[in-house]
């Protein structure tokens, strides 16, 4: 009874370790396209608008810098879920 007891739990800690990490995915993807669209709405200005070009910034670092904020998302609760997951290993 007791190693079924502690199979559950595994499989229940398993379960919403996938169940975070689905949240984790969506608010990261909702970011990253947030993220793509102010880039490109930057790049289209840049492209078509450039006597109203502030920033200086050429065409290759606006590309870098959107990739960098697309990414930037994933990476960071990637992170935050190991290390989630490596606490809750050490809790056990």
């Amino acid at each position: 009874m007791q190693e079924e007891t502690a199979a559950n739990s595994k499989i229940r800690r398993r379960v919403n370790d996938l169940v975070m990490a689905e949240v984790f995915l969506i608010q990261a993807t909702l970011e990253s396209a947030t993220a793509l669209g102010d880039g490109f709405s930057t790049l289209s200005n840049k492209l078509f608008n450039e006597e109203d070009d502030t920033t200086g910034e050429s065409v290759q670092d606006t590309l870098q810098r959107i990739k960098d904020e697309a990414l930037e998302p994933y990476s960071a609760r990637y992170r935050y879920f190991r290390q989630m997951v490596a606490d809750q290993t050490q809790h056990n």
